[in-house]
Protein backbone atom coordinates (compact mmCIF):
# COMPACT_ATOMS: atom_id res chain seq x y z
CA UNK A 1 0.00 0.00 0.00
CA UNK A 2 2.94 2.20 0.69
CA UNK A 3 5.97 3.51 -1.12
CA UNK A 4 8.44 2.26 1.98
CA UNK A 5 11.60 3.07 0.38
CA UNK A 6 10.82 6.48 -1.04
CA UNK A 7 9.52 7.95 2.27
CA UNK A 8 11.46 6.36 4.38
CA UNK A 9 14.38 8.23 2.27
CA UNK A 10 12.60 11.37 3.05
CA UNK A 11 12.23 10.41 6.53
CA UNK A 12 15.82 10.73 7.52
CA UNK A 13 16.95 12.77 5.40
CA UNK A 14 18.59 15.29 7.08
CA UNK A 15 18.99 13.47 10.66
CA UNK A 16 22.47 12.89 11.92
CA UNK A 17 21.79 9.32 13.91
CA UNK A 18 19.41 8.25 12.36
CA UNK A 19 15.96 6.72 13.81
CA UNK A 20 17.69 4.05 15.92
CA UNK A 21 14.77 3.05 18.24
CA UNK A 22 12.33 2.45 15.39
CA UNK A 23 15.13 0.11 13.95
CA UNK A 24 16.24 -1.11 17.53
CA UNK A 25 12.45 -2.14 17.86
CA UNK A 26 11.88 -3.93 14.51
CA UNK A 27 15.16 -5.57 15.21
CA UNK A 28 13.56 -6.85 18.21
CA UNK A 29 10.48 -7.86 17.34
CA UNK A 30 12.13 -9.61 14.34
CA UNK A 31 14.56 -11.64 16.86
CA UNK A 32 11.45 -12.36 19.22
CA UNK A 33 9.43 -13.97 16.01
CA UNK A 34 12.23 -15.96 14.68
CA UNK A 35 13.21 -17.67 18.06
CA UNK A 36 9.83 -18.40 18.73
CA UNK A 37 7.49 -21.54 18.12
CA UNK A 38 5.37 -19.21 15.70
CA UNK A 39 7.95 -18.80 13.46
CA UNK A 40 8.53 -22.47 12.86
CA UNK A 41 12.38 -22.12 12.35
CA UNK A 42 13.23 -23.38 15.95
CA UNK A 43 13.37 -27.51 16.09
CA UNK A 44 13.48 -27.26 19.55
CA UNK A 45 9.67 -26.80 19.51
CA UNK A 46 8.96 -30.15 17.37
CA UNK A 47 6.59 -30.60 14.93
CA UNK A 48 2.74 -31.40 14.08
CA UNK A 49 0.90 -31.56 17.36
CA UNK A 50 3.82 -30.63 19.63
CA UNK A 51 4.57 -27.31 17.78
CA UNK A 52 0.91 -26.66 18.13
CA UNK A 53 0.62 -26.86 22.21
CA UNK A 54 4.17 -24.19 21.98
CA UNK A 55 2.62 -21.88 20.07
CA UNK A 56 -0.47 -21.86 21.79
CA UNK A 57 1.37 -21.68 25.51
CA UNK A 58 3.21 -19.18 24.24
CA UNK A 59 0.57 -16.80 23.09
CA UNK A 60 -0.96 -17.85 26.80
CA UNK A 61 2.21 -16.42 28.30
CA UNK A 62 3.22 -13.57 26.48
CA UNK A 63 -0.29 -12.23 24.99
CA UNK A 64 -3.16 -10.41 26.82
CA UNK A 65 -5.99 -12.38 27.58
CA UNK A 66 -8.98 -9.90 28.19
CA UNK A 67 -10.66 -12.21 30.68
CA UNK A 68 -7.87 -12.28 33.09
CA UNK A 69 -6.59 -8.57 32.39
CA UNK A 70 -9.85 -7.84 33.56
CA UNK A 71 -10.00 -9.85 36.30
CA UNK A 72 -7.44 -7.66 38.59
CA UNK A 73 -4.46 -10.38 38.86
CA UNK A 74 -1.57 -8.30 39.19
CA UNK A 75 0.75 -10.87 37.46
CA UNK A 76 -1.21 -10.21 33.96
CA UNK A 77 -0.71 -6.10 34.40
CA UNK A 78 2.57 -6.57 32.02
CA UNK A 79 1.65 -8.59 29.56
CA UNK A 80 -0.16 -5.45 27.11
CA UNK A 81 4.07 -4.78 27.24
CA UNK A 82 4.86 -8.12 26.27
CA UNK A 83 2.13 -8.55 23.52
CA UNK A 84 3.98 -5.67 22.10
CA UNK A 85 6.80 -7.62 20.97
CA UNK A 86 4.77 -10.70 19.71
CA UNK A 87 3.28 -11.45 16.31
CA UNK A 88 0.80 -14.34 15.16
CA UNK A 89 2.27 -14.89 11.84
CA UNK A 90 4.89 -14.24 9.36
CA UNK A 91 2.28 -12.01 7.25
CA UNK A 92 1.37 -9.90 11.06
CA UNK A 93 4.89 -9.37 11.45
CA UNK A 94 6.07 -8.41 8.13
CA UNK A 95 2.68 -6.02 7.55
CA UNK A 96 3.38 -4.31 11.35
CA UNK A 97 7.05 -3.71 11.02
CA UNK A 98 6.80 -2.05 7.38
CA UNK A 99 3.96 0.58 8.87
CA UNK A 100 6.45 1.11 11.75
CA UNK A 101 9.45 1.33 9.12
CA UNK A 102 7.58 3.71 7.38
CA UNK A 103 6.09 5.90 9.67
CA UNK A 104 8.55 5.27 12.52
CA UNK A 105 11.63 7.65 11.47
CA UNK A 106 9.94 10.99 11.38
CA UNK A 107 7.90 10.54 14.44
CA UNK A 108 10.90 9.39 16.39
CA UNK A 109 13.02 12.36 14.39
CA UNK A 110 10.18 14.74 15.65
CA UNK A 111 9.82 13.94 19.14
CA UNK A 112 13.34 12.60 19.95
CA UNK A 113 14.59 8.94 21.28
CA UNK A 114 13.19 8.96 24.69
CA UNK A 115 9.85 10.52 24.21
CA UNK A 116 9.24 8.63 21.26
CA UNK A 117 9.99 5.03 23.12
CA UNK A 118 8.15 6.33 26.08
CA UNK A 119 4.93 7.16 23.50
CA UNK A 120 5.25 4.54 21.73
CA UNK A 121 4.97 2.21 24.68
CA UNK A 122 2.59 4.32 26.09
CA UNK A 123 -0.15 3.77 22.92
CA UNK A 124 0.41 0.60 22.40
CA UNK A 125 -0.22 -0.43 26.20
CA UNK A 126 -3.44 1.91 25.91
CA UNK A 127 -4.65 0.13 22.84
CA UNK A 128 -4.70 -3.28 23.99
CA UNK A 129 -6.03 -2.35 27.23
CA UNK A 130 -8.69 -0.47 26.14
CA UNK A 131 -9.99 -3.22 23.78
CA UNK A 132 -9.11 -5.67 27.11
CA UNK A 133 -11.56 -3.63 29.17
CA UNK A 134 -14.49 -3.35 25.83
CA UNK A 135 -14.44 -7.43 25.87
CA UNK A 136 -14.09 -8.47 29.13
CA UNK A 137 -15.01 -11.87 28.65
CA UNK A 138 -13.16 -12.84 26.16
CA UNK A 139 -10.33 -15.65 26.41
CA UNK A 140 -8.65 -14.94 23.01
CA UNK A 141 -5.62 -13.90 22.79
CA UNK A 142 -4.55 -10.63 21.84
CA UNK A 143 -0.63 -10.22 20.31
CA UNK A 144 1.16 -7.60 18.22
CA UNK A 145 2.23 -4.00 18.00
CA UNK A 146 -0.35 -3.03 15.74
CA UNK A 147 -1.87 -0.53 18.81
CA UNK A 148 1.39 0.96 19.19
CA UNK A 149 2.13 1.14 15.48
CA UNK A 150 -1.28 2.93 14.96
CA UNK A 151 -0.05 5.69 17.47
CA UNK A 152 2.58 6.05 15.38
CA UNK A 153 0.37 6.63 12.26
CA UNK A 154 -2.01 8.81 14.45
CA UNK A 155 0.96 10.99 15.68
CA UNK A 156 2.36 11.28 12.01
CA UNK A 157 -0.94 12.17 10.59
CA UNK A 158 -0.92 15.27 13.08
CA UNK A 159 2.93 16.45 12.41
CA UNK A 160 3.52 15.46 8.75
CA UNK A 161 -0.28 15.88 6.56
CA UNK A 162 1.41 16.63 3.91
CA UNK A 163 3.77 14.04 3.56
CA UNK A 164 3.32 12.44 -0.18
CA UNK A 165 3.24 8.78 0.55
CA UNK A 166 2.69 6.04 -2.77
CA UNK A 167 -0.39 4.14 -2.02
CA UNK A 168 -2.33 1.27 -4.16
CA UNK A 169 -6.19 1.67 -3.75
CA UNK A 170 -8.43 -1.50 -4.90
CA UNK A 171 -10.76 0.73 -5.91
CA UNK A 172 -8.80 2.93 -8.27
CA UNK A 173 -7.22 -0.69 -9.99
CA UNK A 174 -4.20 -0.79 -7.25
CA UNK A 175 -2.71 1.80 -9.55
CA UNK A 176 0.41 3.01 -7.62
CA UNK A 177 -0.62 6.85 -6.88
CA UNK A 178 1.05 9.49 -4.74
CA UNK A 179 -1.48 11.30 -2.30
CA UNK A 180 -0.64 13.71 0.52
CA UNK A 181 -0.16 11.30 4.23
CA UNK A 182 -3.14 12.87 5.41
CA UNK A 183 -5.35 11.36 2.80
CA UNK A 184 -3.98 7.51 3.19
CA UNK A 185 -4.19 7.93 7.06
CA UNK A 186 -7.33 9.00 6.93
CA UNK A 187 -8.32 6.24 4.37
CA UNK A 188 -7.05 3.70 6.86
CA UNK A 189 -8.58 4.78 9.75
CA UNK A 190 -12.12 4.65 7.81
CA UNK A 191 -11.27 0.87 6.95
CA UNK A 192 -10.59 0.16 10.31
CA UNK A 193 -13.29 1.81 11.72
CA UNK A 194 -16.06 0.01 8.92
CA UNK A 195 -14.36 -3.59 10.31
CA UNK A 196 -14.64 -2.24 13.81
CA UNK A 197 -18.22 -1.80 13.60
CA UNK A 198 -18.75 -5.04 11.62
CA UNK A 199 -17.60 -6.61 14.59
CA UNK A 200 -15.66 -9.77 12.48
CA UNK A 201 -12.60 -10.27 14.21
CA UNK A 202 -10.55 -11.83 11.27
CA UNK A 203 -8.93 -14.27 13.08
CA UNK A 204 -6.96 -14.82 16.50
CA UNK A 205 -5.25 -11.41 17.61
CA UNK A 206 -6.88 -8.88 15.42
CA UNK A 207 -8.26 -6.46 16.97
CA UNK A 208 -9.65 -2.91 15.22
CA UNK A 209 -10.36 -1.55 18.39
CA UNK A 210 -7.07 -1.02 19.34
CA UNK A 211 -6.20 0.26 16.20
CA UNK A 212 -8.83 3.01 16.53
CA UNK A 213 -8.26 3.90 20.26
CA UNK A 214 -4.31 3.33 19.68
CA UNK A 215 -4.65 5.90 16.57
CA UNK A 216 -6.80 8.45 18.50
CA UNK A 217 -4.37 8.35 21.30
CA UNK A 218 -1.26 9.21 18.88
CA UNK A 219 -2.96 11.95 17.74
CA UNK A 220 -4.54 13.46 20.69
CA UNK A 221 -0.78 13.10 22.08
CA UNK A 222 0.97 15.06 19.03
CA UNK A 223 -1.87 17.72 19.26
CA UNK A 224 -1.05 18.35 22.89
CA UNK A 225 2.23 18.12 22.57
CA UNK A 226 3.19 20.44 19.72
CA UNK A 227 -0.21 22.32 18.91
CA UNK A 228 1.34 25.39 19.92
CA UNK A 229 4.14 25.01 17.51
CA UNK A 230 4.19 24.82 13.71
CA UNK A 231 3.56 21.35 12.25
CA UNK A 232 6.61 19.87 9.85
CA UNK A 233 5.86 20.59 6.60
CA UNK A 234 7.48 17.99 4.99
CA UNK A 235 8.80 17.85 1.69
CA UNK A 236 8.17 15.11 -0.73
CA UNK A 237 10.72 12.75 -1.46
CA UNK A 238 11.40 11.78 -5.31
CA UNK A 239 10.42 8.71 -6.99
CA UNK A 240 12.18 6.90 -10.00
CA UNK A 241 12.30 9.54 -12.99
CA UNK A 242 12.10 13.16 -10.79
CA UNK A 243 15.29 14.98 -9.59
CA UNK A 244 15.72 15.04 -5.89
CA UNK A 245 15.41 18.43 -4.35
Amino acid sequence: MVDWRSVAAGAVRGATTGPALTYGVISVCCAVFLVSPVSGLNPGYGTGDALLAAQSAYFERWGVIPAELTSGDPDTLTTPFTALFVHGNWLHLLGNMLFLYVFGAMAEERLGRLEFILFYTATGYVALAAFAVANAGSDQTLVGASGAISGVLGAFLFLFPRARVTSLFPFLFFLPLRFPAWIVLIFWFALQWLAASGAGQGGPGVAYLAHLVGFAAGFLYAWGRFRRTARVKAQPAATEGESQP
